[in-house]
This record gives structure tokens, C-alpha cells and sequence, in this order.
């Protein structure tokens, strides 16, 4: 696991695909799962991984993409690098969100939510959840 910022990436359209593919891979992410929280096909995740296409700037995946890259760097920081936390912490039930961070990012298709918790808390006191 290494750190990705957003301010890096964003600004290119093959930066910010790469970035996102490798947030996906680190968080331990299904390419469907991505796909749900890009508001894309299943193809087209395939395609940005084995065709060179792109997510187009500007566009809606555009923002989800830079939101989940987002949530990923605020983990980092959060949790020290800790891969295994980080990846729990998407998993398990969240009294305060109501649900899991991850599935309520994939099946709610609300990262916004997300971003703004883990952008607002203090994440000490996650185990308590």
C-alpha cells in the first residue's frame, strides 16, 4: 500500500485512471464493485484496465473516481498506512454511517457520504462501531 494524493492525479485523465485502478487494487476492491461506485459498466472497468481507455474528465465517473481516490488518501493518513485496518474499517458496520463504508458505497452508490465522514471524523474509535 502506498499513498496516492488526489492534488497529484487529477489533472490528467491517464493519471487519474491509473490511481484509481491501484486504489481499487490496494482497498481490495472487485472491478464490479468499482464499476457500481463509478456508476459504469463491468466492460468498461475491464476496458480501463486492458484497453488503455480513460475516464473521461469532467465526467460523473470523473468525480466519483476523484471522491473514492480521496476517501483512500484520508484512510491512508488515518490509519497510518495500515492496510489491515483500512480494509476492515470499509467492511465492517458503521453505527454512524448505518451500514458498512464499502457496501454503502457500492450498493447506495453514496461515496459523497463517505468522504464527508471520513473527512470529518476522527477515526479512534472505529473499532466501537
Amino acid at each position: 500500500m502506498h499513498k496516492i494524493k488526489l492534488s497529484d492525479v487529477n489533472h490528467s485523465a491517464t493519471k487519474l485512471t491509473q490511481a484509481v485502478l491501484q486504489v481499487t487494487d490496494m482497498l481490495g476492491l472487485y472491478r464490479a464493485e468499482l464499476a457500481r461506485i463509478l456508476v459504469l459498466q463491468c466492460s468498461d472497468v475491464g476496458d480501463l484496465y486492458c484497453t488503455g481507455n480513460y475516464i473521461q474528465k469532467g465526467s460523473r465517473s470523473w468525480q466519483y473516481a476523484e471522491s473514492l481516490i480521496k476517501v483512500y488518501e484520508i484512510l491512508y493518513e488515518k490509519f497510518s498506512a495500515n492496510e489491515a485496518m483500512i480494509y476492515h474499517w470499509l467492511r465492517k458496520e458503521n453505527k454512524a454511517l448505518a451500514g458498512a463504508p464499502l457496501y454503502i458505497m457500492v450498493d447506495q452508490q453514496k461515496i459523497e457520504e463517505v468522504l464527508f465522514f471520513v473527512s470529518h471524523n476522527d477515526m479512534t474509535g472505529w473499532r466501537e462501531d
